[in-house]
């Protein structure tokens, strides 16, 4: 059954949010100070039926919880007389699947019928939920845990309340589909008759929850469709651009095209003579790109009034503190420190150094190569929305945001009001990236709502979000490698080359880690840092850094296996040595034997080592990041004017235990196209602030037509679950490159492949 529908008026809305999310008190108990002991016995609400209410962290921190957490977050399970479950989904849906996977958890550990179920996004209230937002890979393997036993600790009541009826021990009760039985004479109970008793019955103690092993899962690992999926098919409103409220009026937001930039005038009297215009004025704002610019606002009485009013918008704008920033410099600059081995830079700084990398350039044979890739927009279809409603010193807010509890800060900040007077309504988010991270558009249009003190939907054209994203940062590495008389990989160097808003750190995703793959496998390690100036805001671009690491890096182990004269595959598996934890006891560091066994996989699943026509070529990486372990091998054909195509990416992961199989295949799928997108012909570039590409048509993103076959795998370890949205992403690029040169001899070291000359 599908979720909430988001299309129905503003005042249902805000009933929900009066209901679960932003009165202190239902029911005469306190929400936001509940013991670790605590049980919540709620009946009325929502309709007929009753919601259980279970303290989801209490059972998930170890024997020492009661030291490390004296208060903990509430989540939701409603059952219904009419035998309907409804779940809470707390975390933002971004494409994700996390409305449909992160329930399933409870629903598997509740032994519900997935078919009564209903799923309801819920309202923002981190008392209620927890951290609710999207992004970094985490929502699986941040709530696994705690999903998990929400579900159990809700059997475990159900049952009890079973067997209180029966007069039999608790132990003679099995649960399915959403129905107790009595084992030894069959006798059964529906969730939804024992629901009432079950909620005045004590929370159980932890040692009575007992979370189900794999063997014995129904309905996690299966296929199951997202549940917005027929409104999706169907054209149902679920997103930003579809809310409407009665009465709103519509507006768009004019900034300057270098950041930094202040209005000085505009021809405000003019635009308010257009058809449709309400009001046109002038937004100071604070000069914090996350927050509020300075801009114009036009109100208008439809969106495309509004829009059409901005396009004869004729703004002086005072630049004088505005970005001067220059792609075609920093380029050179590049080049010029890192083909400089005697010249260090002034802000240049060692990462890792360790051996004699010196001695072993000298000793074995060595190769040296300089990569390069570009800025990059996250490009979202659905462009920067949000509807505000401000009035009586309040605001509520219907946002596609993947940090909605930040958003309640930044519209604190900008309105100068307290949070708790900020109510955030989570909407469905037509992609986002990384981008929806910032919620500089939710600061705009509270703003321009509390200036017209009415309801209004702000909404910005594809042309804004290309001039005022938060860019993924472009980078450059010199590398320099060796291998040794045995075809080893004995020494690695590499002078990488960044950016940095403050002359101290490297921008959002644009740093480089000491324990960044191969580092730790190598004997004799150089690794330098440079830091150039940048103003433009940058912004987490999917699988933040790795995006274009994994391409400069697997691009790089490629050749010196070629230096090497060994196999690709065998050269990349010797580097990861024996079976261990990079950091034993640390989930989150690589794993060699769970790299292995992707690698050789996806090896052995795409036929690596058969012939193949003249101009076709297979190519291999491996990429660990956001604690997945991934190998992908691309096949690609490349003829004479360098058309290229990708006729299939064999995909491999490792992330633990599969939640939702269908959801899974879909993130493995789309980082695919997304990562081909990318590499293909996507980049942004800035001279004197400006970024050059403002649509598609200078920014063409990948078409149906040349979308390959993509073969996923997984690899089912006993290893706590992780995320699929980020993580395999990264390998494609190197895949792709390593695949182009085993067919031509080409080695790419410049992103994107148009730049060197390569089309689909």
């Amino acid at each position: 059954m599908s979720g909430f529908d988001q299309s129905k008026s503003a005042h249902s809305n805000i009933t929900q949010n009066k209901l679960a999310g932003n009165h202190s008190k239902v029911a005469g108990l306190e929400l936001e100070k509940v013991s670790r002991r605590g049980f919540m016995k709620l009946t009325g609400l929502m309709g007929s039926g009753l919601i259980l209410g279970i303290g989801y962290s209490q059972y998930s921190l170890g024997a020492d919880a009661d030291s490390q957490l004296g208060e903990f977050p509430m989540a939701f399970i409603q059952i219904a007389s009419d035998g309907l479950i409804t779940i809470f989904a707390k975390n933002p849906e971004i494409g994700q699947g996390v409305k449909t996977s992160l329930p399933m958890i409870i629903v598997e550990e509740l032994d519900a019928a997935w078919d009564h179920i209903k799923v309801v996004q819920s309202p923002i209230n981190k008392a209620l939920y927890g951290d609710q937002f999207a992004g970094g890979s985490t929502a699986i393997r941040s709530n696994w845990d705690s999903l998990r036993n929400v579900g159990a600790a809700a059997r475990t009541m159900l049952a009890q309340a079973a067997a209180n009826r029966w007069k039999v021990d608790i132990t003679q009760c099995s649960t399915q589909d959403s129905i107790v039985t009595h084992t030894p004479s069959g006798r059964q109970l529906a969730y939804a008759e024992l629901a009432e008793a079950a909620a005045n019955l004590p929370l159980p103690d932890k040692g009575l929850i007992k979370l189900k092993s794999r063997d014995q899962y129904r309905l996690l690992g299966q296929r199951k469709g997202g549940v917005d999926n027929l409104a999706l098919v169907t054209g149902r409103p679920l997103f930003g651009v579809d809310q409407q409220i009665p009465g709103m009026a519509y507006a768009t937001y004019e900034k300057c095209p270098a950041t930094g930039g202040r209005v000085v005038s505009a021809n405000l009297d003019q635009i308010r003579k257009l058809r449709g215009v309400l009001d046109v004025f002038i937004l100071d704002g604070n000069d914090n790109p996350m927050e509020l610019m300075s801009g114009v606002a036009i109100v208008a009485s439809s969106t495309w009034a509004a829009i059409a009013a901005k396009r004869k918008l004729r703004i002086v704008w005072d630049e004088s503190d505005a970005a001067k920033d220059s792609w075609s410099a920093a380029v050179a600059t590049a080049r010029e420190i890192t083909q400089s081995p005697n010249k260090k830079s002034a802000n240049q700084e060692t990462l890792v150094e360790r051996g004699n990398i010196d001695k072993a350039l000298a000793e074995g044979t060595s190769v040296e190569a300089f990569y390069q890739y570009p800025f990059a927009s996250h490009a979202q279809l659905e462009p920067e929305n949000c509807t505000a409603w401000y009035q009586d010193g309040r605001i509520e807010l219907w946002a596609p945001t993947q940090t909605p509890q930040s958003g309640q800060t930044v519209v604190s900040n900008v309105l100068g009001i307290d949070p708790d007077k900020v109510v955030v309504n989570q909407l469905r988010i037509g992609g986002g990236f990384g981008r929806r991270l910032m919620n500089d558009y939710m600061a705009e249009a509270a703003a321009i709502s509390r200036k017209i003190e009415g309801p209004v939907k702000l909404q910005w054209t594809r042309e804004d979000d290309m001039a005022h994203d938060f860019y993924r940062m472009g980078g450059f590495h010199q590398f320099k490698g060796a291998v040794n008389k045995e075809g080893q990989l004995s020494g690695w160097k590499n002078h990488f080359v960044t950016f940095s808003h403050d002359g101290k750190n490297p921008g959002r995703g644009a740093g480089l880690s000491a324990s960044e793959f191969p580092q730790p496998m190598v004997k004799n390690v150089q690794v330098s840092q440079t830091q150039l100036p940048w103003a433009t805001p940058s912004g987490w671009w999917r699988a933040p850094g790795s995006n274009v690491l994994a391409f400069a890096v697997q691009s790089f182990i490629g050749e010196l296996a070629v230096a090497a004269e060994r196999d690709h595959l065998d050269f990349l598996l010797d580097v990861m040595g024996e079976p261990r934890w990079l950091e034993p006891g640390n989930l989150d560091t690589l794993n060699t034997k769970r790299a292995r066994d992707v690698i050789t996989l996806a090896a052995s699943k795409a036929g690596w080592g058969r012939s193949l026509p003249k101009g076709h070529g297979l190519g291999i990486a491996f990429h660990f990041s956001h604690a997945g372990h991934i190998a992908e091998v691309a096949e690609v054909s490349v003829s004479a004017d360098k058309t290229l195509r990708v006729h299939k990416v064999t995909v491999v992961a490792d992330v633990g235990p599969i939640v939702n199989l269908s959801g899974a295949e879909n993130q493995c799928e789309g980082s695919v196209v997304d990562a081909l997108s990318t590499m293909l012909g996507l980049e942004v570039t800035h001279e004197a602030g400006r970024v050059a590409e403002s649509n598609f048509h200078q920014y063409p993103i990948l078409r149906m037509p040349h979308t390959p076959e993509i073969d996923v795998h997984f690899i089912e370890s006993n290893n706590p679950p992780t995320g699929l949205g980020e993580p395999v992403f990264p390998p494609l690029a190197p895949a792709v490159c390593n695949a182009i040169f085993a067919a031509t001899g080409d080695r790419i070291r410049t992103l994107p492949l148009s730049a060197s000359g390569y089309r689909v």
